[in-house]
């Protein structure tokens, strides 16, 4: 059981660093040039960050697991109305954030928790734990679309396609992506 709980642990170091340059981006303050949508992108991948580093870490998080479920809940319907909304002007990020709730949402409903005595905190099981076909169905078909919105997004970092600090958003998209595809797909196993 060592391996699992090595790869946890490696996983959510690298999520907690993730909180760094989320909160750089938050502190500019530089929302005039980008909008809104920018600024409630940024809050949503923070918030996404920390569900990450809750769900990845071996001794859970200060939060139960039905704590996440009604603050993913509330965080992919928000981005789900806004993607609706903004649909025809490009709000493709709103999109985005409404599925990764979701998808994190998903996971924290579905994929057992961990029965050590941690009380209600949320504290996930190994991969492989999923027993449902349509729940392993599920969790291929978001890991599949997370994988390859990783690699678009970092075939965009790399080009330099983005903008002057939309590089950090291209490098957390990329590894949240990845992420949680690895999450998901050992669930979906």
């Amino acid at each position: 059981m060592s391996g699992p709980i090595v790869v946890a642990w490696t996983l959510t170091a690298v999520f907690a660093a993730l909180v760094l340059p989320c909160v750089l981006r938050l502190v500019r303050l530089d929302y005039g040039r980008h909008g809104a949508s920018v600024r409630n992108g940024d809050l949503a991948e923070l918030l996404l960050v920390v569900a990450m580093v809750a769900m990845l870490s071996p001794v859970g998080g200060p939060i139960p697991a039905a704590g996440w479920q009604a603050v993913l809940a509330l965080t992919a319907g928000w981005f789900a109305v806004s993607w609706w909304k903004g649909r025809r002007s490009g709000h493709a990020a709103c999109g985005h954030h409404a599925v990764s709730a979701a998808a994190m949402l998903f996971m924290v409903t579905f994929m057992p928790h961990s029965e050590v005595s941690h009380g209600p905190w949320l504290v996930m099981s190994g991969p492989g734990t999923t027993s449902a076909l349509w729940l392993s169905l599920i969790f291929g078909a978001v890991a599949a679309y997370f994988a390859v919105d990783a690699i678009r997004a970092g075939v965009s970092a790399a080009r330099g396609d983005t903008g002057a600090g939309q590089v950090s958003r291209r490098v957390c998209r990329v590894v949240m992506g990845l992420g949680m595809g690895y999450m998901l797909l050992g669930a979906a196993v």
